[in-house]
């Protein structure tokens, strides 16, 4: 009996990509205390998030609060976390991103995307060289958050055009 393959992990970052930074327009006053931008989170979100067909995780500095504060605003369930080390990974060149190492070894030898705002050209050079399977480091413009752009990049690369 073969088992079909596991699905692709989906990083996801929360600062940028789900609360984008650019138009106040969609804060909401009532957005709770100590987190002002919450409002800016597009609750139809969680669900194209999930359309995808990806395992998603947590690739956030917000850690698990990210499923306290952020998952039930947006529709996900609660979410695999990963939690950064404390001190940066030795031999890690100047300039990569402290999330790159955490998520190559995380993901192992599966495929993955990861949807931040702040992946860099090091960031890519740096996976191509470190990790066995395919990868998409998929930066998102801050400003915006993700858009119907983004998803269709996503879409494109685990299934193809449509």
């Amino acid at each position: 009996m073969t088992h079909a393959p596991e699905p692709p992990l989906l990083f996801l970052d929360i600062d940028g990509p789900l609360i984008p930074f650019g138009s106040a327009a969609g804060t909401a006053p009532e957005a709770g205390p100590g987190h002002p931008l919450l409002g800016r989170l597009d609750p139809a979100i969680g669900p194209r998030l999930l359309a995808l067909g990806c395992t998603l995780v947590w690739a956030t500095t917000w850690e698990h609060e990210a499923n306290e504060v952020v998952a039930p605003r947006i529709g996900l369930p609660p979410l695999p976390v990963i939690e950064w080390p404390d001190t940066p990974a030795h031999g890690v060149p100047r300039g990569l991103h402290f999330k790159t190492p955490a998520l190559v070894a995380w993901a192992g030898d599966r495929p993955f995307v990861w949807v931040d705002d702040e992946i860099g050209a090091l960031d890519r050079q740096w996976v191509a060289a470190q990790h066995p399977g395919p990868a998409l480091l998929h930066r998102v413009d801050p400003a915006k958050g993700l858009t119907d752009g983004d998803f269709a990049a996503l879409a494109d690369w685990l299934h193809g055009p449509a």
